[in-house]
């Protein structure tokens, strides 16, 4: 294969990678709070629907985020080990993957705006890609959507129940485990299917979502996996341009 034939693949793995990495927004599995069963729940912990309403509301109104995505198995065809940056509103993004092509680990950089994204491998320039090859029926503008995005993901969830008071970064939230169904999430996660299981860590002060936890099924060749998302920096400023 030559150099020109690698990187054009490459590349090509890096689309598949940032359109898993969009929709994995939404949340994610955390195994280890599995293991030994779900402690019970506090009765004095307030009801998990009147949650589930407020943040649905609260991330409804959310401009811009931060995020952070450690992940662990195939998602759509593409291990995403590790990605940071910036989303808005409006479906803009920027920031960094790393990726697992072929038992070799790779690190892209990426920038969309609008229906453009431009995609940087290990080496050479930046590639400019229309957004319609990252998926065919994907819009990443959905993630802060209220009416298509994790809102409404979180505003349609079932069988809500509100487990515990936990700490993340600092943060005092609620963990509330629920059902969410593929009528909604794959709006957002494209192929999700039946009834799935997750959990939402949300702020106690303002019911802002901080931390999802979700298990991603399997996806023809892709066997699925975990991801652990959390979100930080709310409507902080973010400029984001096409890279020069």
């Amino acid at each position: 294969m030559s150099p020109t034939q690698s990187r054009r693949g490459l590349l090509v793995a890096g689309v598949a990678a940032l359109t898993a990495l969009l929709v994995a927004l939404t949340g994610c599995s955390d195994k280890s709070d599995k293991k030994g069963g779900a402690p019970a729940a506090d009765p004095n912990l307030p009801a998990a629907d009147g949650l589930l309403k407020d943040a649905a509301t609260a991330m409804a109104g959310i401009k811009t985020a931060k995020f952070l995505i450690a992940a662990d198995g195939t998602i759509a065809g593409v291990a995403i080990k590790r990605a940071d940056g910036v989303l808005t509103k409006e479906g803009n993004a920027q920031g960094t993957a790393q990726v697992e092509q072929m038992g070799t680990t790779a690190d892209l950089s990426f920038t969309i705006v609008g229906q453009t994204m431009w995609l940087k491998g290990p080496t050479g320039d930046y590639q400019q890609i229309p957004l319609a090859l990252a998926a065919s029926v994907y819009d990443p503008s959905a993630i802060l959507d209220p009416e298509r995005g994790i809102a409404k993901v979180i505003g349609t969830a079932t069988e809500g129940k509100t487990e515990a008071s936990e700490s993340v970064d600092g943060k005092d939230t609620y963990r509330v485990s629920a059902k969410f169904p593929a009528e909604h999430l794959s709006k957002v996660v494209p192929g999700v299917t039946g009834s799935v299981p997750g959990r939402l860590w949300l702020a106690k002060d303002n019911k802002r979502l901080l931390k999802a936890a979700f298990d991603l099924p399997a996806v023809g060749d892709a066997k699925g996996g975990t991801v652990t998302v959390t979100f930080t920096e709310f409507d902080a400023p973010a400029t984001i341009t096409a890279p020069k």
